[in-house]
This record gives C-alpha cells, structure tokens and sequence, in this order.
C-alpha cells in the first residue's frame, strides 16, 4: 500500500513538472510542433489519402473482384487503379460543373454593371437619398479606382514578389500533393506487410497487454474513422440529390452545379452548409436577387431536415460524438489546420471521446466491484 502510495505521489510530482515546463516553454513547444508537421504535412495528408482510398479498395476488391481469379498482387493492383479513376472523374467533373459557371456568373456581372448601377439608384431615389449624397458615392468609387490603379503602377516590382509567391506555394502545394499521392499508393499497396512489420515492432519493445491496448485503439480508430467517411459521403450525396429535386421544383436557375456544390461542401461538418450556401447564393443572386433569396430559405429548409434526421442517422450514431463537442472539434480543427482540419477534427475527436468513455466505464465499473467486496 505505502509502494503504490509513493509510485502515486511520483507520477503526480512528475506530471506538476511537465506541465510546467509545458507553460512556461508552450510558444517554443507550438513553434517546434509547427515545424513538425509542415515537414510532415504531404505524409500526413498521403495517411488521409490512403485511409479514403482505403474504404472504395476494400469495397472494390470485397464486392468486384471477390470471385476473380487472379492473384491477391492483382487484384490490389486494379483495385488502386479503379478506385483512383473513380477519385479523379469526381474531382474532373466537379471542376467542370464550378469552374465554367463561376467564370459566366463573373461576365454576367460585368455585362449588367450598368443596370446594376440603375437599380441602386432607384434605390436611393426610393429612400429620398439627395443628389449630392450620390455624386459624393460616385466620386469616392471613382477615386478609389484611381487610387488602385496608381498603386498598381507605382508598385509593379511589389507586385510581381507578392506573384511570384503565390506562385511558389501553388508548386510547394502541387509538390506536396504528389509525394502525398504516392505515400497513399505504396500505404495501400504494401499495407498487409507495413501492418505485419508495425505488429513485430510493437511486440519487440512492448508487453503483450500493452500492444493488445494499441491494436484495439488502432481498430476502434479504424472502424470511427471509416464509419464517418462513409457516412458523412452518404449524407453529402443524399443532401446534393435532394437539393437538385427541389431546385428543378422551384425552377432555381443553376441546380447541377450549385447541387454538387452543396454536397461537396457538405463533407465540412457544420460550416460547410454556410460555405456552399453563400456561394449558390451568389451565383443566383447574378441572375435574378429574388431567387436567391427563395433558394437560401429552401437550404435553410433542407437544413433543418439534414440536421434533425439524416446526419443523426446515417452520421452521428456510427460516430458516437455529441453534437456539442462535433462544433468545437470543427472550430478547433478549422484554427489549427484550416479545410483539413475540419474534415479530420470530427474522428479524431470521436476517437478520444471512445477511448475516454471506454476508460471511465473500466474504471467505474472496477470502483463498484471494489466497493461491493468492501
């Protein structure tokens, strides 16, 4: 008893020191993690990688290529190649649907300048605004424009820095992307023999009981982690596909494209309701401001449905995280890693929720016992 005493007392001495050492040194401590994961940052996201591509190989080589004969090399092999094109025409026909309707939403708005300078008159003259009080706005635009059309000239060699980069982070970003892509392919490619190796590893260096902790973990993460992609896929598709129904009935204009925007940016717990509806909304806003304002009340409508029953029942049971703690994983997730933060936030949140609820009820259920045998 005075053993487990004394071993108590050391653990809670050596924590009180950590932690401090942790306070006073924690801007060193950020900065150094800071550098360790930008170093890290195209493995860490080939991990994220693989772990999606993960979810359509399994599929791919359990449903497709089941009853194949060919060699398991084989079947892994073509199961990468379908489920990358599968990824890639995704990607290629999202750019297609946004990109060309971005680029005729920003003519449009060009071309009806003049008209929108109309109404915002007639707005002004509806409000009794004075002539003078125009022609102040219109000096100050005016002005404005000149102002940034001198600094452009004035400052050419600032420019072109600032041009070169943004051009340097679009190739570091392009870089990034490549090396993550090929750590995904060798990850799934090799993963029977990289788990084999990480298993003998654990076993060389830890007890049993210890790697049979991790490899649970491990599970419980995979299964979080996987339950979470597929659903939050799931509701993405079913949001885009019910948005696309009711856009074709309320005759909104654009509803292929602002439909797949919706559902994309569905993938984002939380915000990214907000984030495609503010985008649709522009996009309508150009042809026709009344439409916009129909379709933003008819997302805020679909929304309500989204929350209440299907992202409780195709994503939130098989997550197992609180709604509370699902917007201040996000938050948090979104501060720390931006776009990707947010889509990683909600399983690794999840995960820790699990292993401390796993744990509390170990330990609740040992105290009983104790105190039943007291």
């Amino acid at each position: 008893m005075i053993k487990e005493n004394k071993r108590d007392i050391g653990k809670l001495v050596l924590l009180t020191v950590v932690l401090i050492f942790i306070f006073i040194h924690i801007k060193d401590i950020w900065n150094f993690v800071g550098v360790v994961i930008r170093v890290l940052r195209p493995f860490i996201i080939g991990i994220v990688i693989a772990f999606i591509l993960n979810i359509l190989v399994n599929l791919i080589e359990g449903k497709l290529l089941n009853k194949a004969k060919m060699s398991n090399k084989s079947k892994r092999g073509i199961s990468l190649i379908l489920s990358l094109a599968i990824v890639f025409t995704f990607l290629v026909v999202l750019l297609l649907l946004i990109i060309p309707q971005l680029k005729n939403t920003f003519v449009l708005f060009v071309d009806n300048m003049p008209r929108y300078e109309e109404n915002v008159r007639e707005l002004l003259d509806r409000f009794n605004v004075s002539a003078d009080i125009v022609g102040q706005i219109e000096e100050g635009v005016k002005n404005f424009a000149d102002k940034a059309i001198a600094y452009i000239s004035n400052n050419g060699d600032k420019i072109l820095e600032v041009t070169l980069g943004v051009a340097t982070n679009v190739i570091n970003i392009v870089v990034n992307m490549v090396i993550a892509l090929v750590f995904a392919i060798y990850l799934l490619a090799q993963k029977e023999k990289l788990l084999a190796q990480m298993d003998k590893v654990l076993k060389a260096y830890l007890s049993i009981s210890k790697v049979r902790k991790i490899k649970d973990t491990a599970r419980l993460s995979n299964r979080i982690c996987a339950s979470f992609v597929s659903g939050q896929g799931l509701e993405a598709l079913i949001i885009g596909v019910l948005c696309f129904i009711g856009m074709l009935i309320l005759g909104i204009p654009y509803a292929a494209t602002i439909s797949v925007l919706i559902g994309v940016t569905a993938l984002i717990p939380v915000y990214g309701a907000f984030i495609g509806t503010i985008i649709g909304a522009f996009l309508i806003f150009m042809v026709s401001p009344l439409e916009a304002l129909i379709f933003v009340i008819f997302i805020i409508v679909l929304q309500q449905l989204e929350g209440n029953f299907i992202y409780p029942k195709v994503v939130g049971k098989s997550v197992g995280l609180p709604g509370i703690w699902v917007f201040v994983a996000v938050t948090i997730g979104a501060s720390v890693a931006g776009v990707l933060g947010m889509l990683v936030s909600v399983p690794l949140a999840a995960i820790g929720y699990s292993i401390l609820a796993t744990d509390v009820n170990y330990r609740s259920k040992n105290k009983k016992n104790i105190a039943k045998e007291i």
